[in-house]
């Protein structure tokens, strides 16, 4: 958006003012996890008619519909601007939502359509790794291939709520009656995953067209850094490794983010000086 002057009244804005973008297990490439959720692997805009995402769905828009205000008191989706409260909606207009002709999925414009494969494509034909900015990923594995099979790579390791999305993830297939999602799609590919999005999503961006990236294995491999590449870590974690107290994670908690800030200090620096707009005006 700094870009591409995405800003009305700002138009000396610059991709030159990010030095750096760090990803913690990033969705770069959508995941598999919203076709085993509902998402139709064909229609990817649309939902299975009968599916978790569509409980889901029902349950949103009939709790915000209730308004009951110690209930959103605790806990509130942010729909408030839709106005499905039965005080101004009424009956009709809860079946209205329900039915899927007005409130939050109406339109489409949702996340996870966009966390499909297919809709990742899209947003990413409109993505660009600048030249001037520094990019890392971090991305997570909780899978590891025995006799040929994908399978979790722990039982006690990974987080209850995830264990079963770690191995559902781990066997997904595209259905062989359906086009691939993309040219040079692989089932194997899309195997290993962190219980919520697979690993090869998070390392950076590769469909429609591959950014320029690098594994890392140790940090000494990639000195001195260059900006414009990714440069990526697998780890092995699940999903909620990076937003859990570090008594669950452990001592690889604090080394990941001490090296990510030791990074930005010491390796991750400009050329030259860059020009602010307030100081052109000076």
């Amino acid at each position: 958006m700094l870009a591409d002057k995405a800003f009305n009244g700002h138009e000396n804005t610059s991709d030159k003012w990010v030095l750096s973008i760090t990803s913690l297990s990033g969705a770069f490439n959508g995941t598999t996890r919203t076709y085993l959720d509902g998402m139709q692997p064909e229609d990817w805009r649309n939902m299975k008619p009968i599916c978790l995402l569509q409980f889901c769905r029902l349950g949103t828009i009939i709790y915000d519909w209730l308004d009951i205000s110690w209930l959103k008191a605790y806990y509130n989706f942010g729909f408030d601007h839709f106005n499905m409260s039965w005080k101004k909606k009424g009956i009709f207009g809860l079946i209205d939502c329900l039915l899927g002709n007005a409130g939050p999925f109406a339109s489409g414009d949702w996340i996870l359509p966009d966390l499909t494969i297919q809709g990742s494509m899209q947003l990413n034909s409109h993505l660009h790794t600048f030249p001037n900015t520094y990019y890392f990923s971090y991305a997570t594995k909780r899978t590891r291939r025995i006799f040929g099979i994908n399978v979790p790579s722990s039982i006690f390791g990974i987080h209850p709520l995830l264990f079963i999305r770690v191995l559902q993830m781990s066997q997904w297939r595209h259905p062989p009656d359906l086009s691939p999602p993309y040219k040079g799609y692989r089932d194997e590919d899309w195997q290993d995953n962190d219980g919520a999005l697979n690993t090869i999503s998070m390392t950076h961006p590769q469909i429609p067209v591959e950014h320029p990236s690098q594994f890392v294995g140790h940090d000494s491999d990639c000195q001195p850094l260059q900006p414009g590449i990714w440069y990526y870590k697998i780890v092995e974690g699940d999903h909620i490794l990076f937003i859990v107290n570090r008594d669950r994670a452990g001592v690889q908690f604090d080394m990941i983010y001490d090296s990510i800030f030791e990074r930005c200090r010491k390796h991750a620096f400009r050329k030259s000086q860059q020009t602010l707009p307030e100081e052109i005006h000076q």
